[in-house]
């Protein structure tokens, strides 16, 4: 395993394995890997001759009063897991390599980057739509592996590489998830052991929703899953929405496949979780 700190190095490095007729496999990270991460590497592993992981905390993604100097970086830790799991090249760029000072250059993908988590955090995904859109270019790679749990990003990243014509495919992967049903996620980490134990009621009622929208209407479902997200203590909603799996539209009445979206404030750490839902095709007796 080699550790690349510099753009152009990648680059040349990616091209060349190009050139001699390797796949590469990205899986785009911000670090402080854990086992959905893990799970995503292992996918690429598999599919790809080469598997290049980037780990940079990109500062165009994250607003004035975010969480941008104290995100997790546990560097040392993230390349050991790398190099456990088999990965070829773990990309390491610094932030004025990516973002040089006198950057004017960014990605937006309209309508779907300003609903939904869009709405609580102004430029968010034009800073991930960019960056996914650079390392896609630095790293050639032929597949990109995106975990679900970020599902608005994920069909942002879609939307942007097929617009763009980007040689990249993207490869969804499912939620990967602990023992209680909290999505892994490396906010996590800052949940008390109380606030934990609260977050893990977000899974549950979402998998309740999905059970029930198979035959109930989606509004009666959605009424249902707020009033119990709102009874989770310490929790404030920052939206809970069922929309279009394809393309984040709003449901209606047709709607035969969707996702139910949430973002949740417990105490001071947003968690994010969606659940897949899928309308009956049989008709239930009454």
């Amino acid at each position: 395993m080699k550790v690349i700190k510099n753009t152009l190095q990648m680059q040349k490095i990616a091209l060349k394995h190009l050139k001699d007729g390797d796949e590469i496999g990205l899986v785009p990270t911000m670090g402080a890997l854990h086992e959905g991460h893990i799970s995503l590497i292992a996918k690429s592993v598999k599919n790809d001759d080469i598997t290049i992981v980037s780990i940079f905390v990109n500062p165009t993604q994250f607003g004035p009063n975010e969480d941008y100097l104290k995100y997790p970086r546990p560097s040392e830790k993230d390349k050991e897991i790398c190099k456990k799991n088999h990965v070829d090249y773990v990309f390491m760029p610094l932030v004025n390599d990516v973002f040089p000072s006198d950057y004017k250059t960014f990605v937006e993908v309209k309508t779907l980057q300003d609903i939904l988590c869009g709405a609580f955090r102004p430029n968010h995904f034009r800073g991930v739509a960019t960056v996914v859109a650079k390392l896609f270019n630095i790293s050639c790679a032929d597949r990109a592996y995106f975990g679900m749990k970020d599902f608005q990003q994920l069909k942002i990243v879609e939307k942007m590489a097929k617009d763009l014509n980007f040689r990249t495919k993207i490869v969804p992967c499912s939620i990967a998830r602990e023992r209680n049903g909290l999505a892994l996620s490396s906010r996590n980490s800052y949940l008390s052991v109380d606030e934990k134990k609260m977050s893990m009621n977000i899974s549950r009622i979402l998998r309740e929703a999905a059970k029930d929208f198979r035959c109930r209407n989606f509004n009666s479902v959605k009424k249902d899953a707020l009033d119990k997200l709102k009874k989770i203590p310490g929790s404030k909603i920052d939206y809970a929405e069922i929309v279009n799996f394809d393309d984040l539209s709003p449901t209606d009445k047709n709607t035969k496949k969707a996702v139910f979206t949430v973002a949740i404030w417990i105490g001071k750490t947003r968690l994010i979780d969606n659940v897949v839902m899928i309308k009956s095709r049989r008709r239930v007796r009454k």
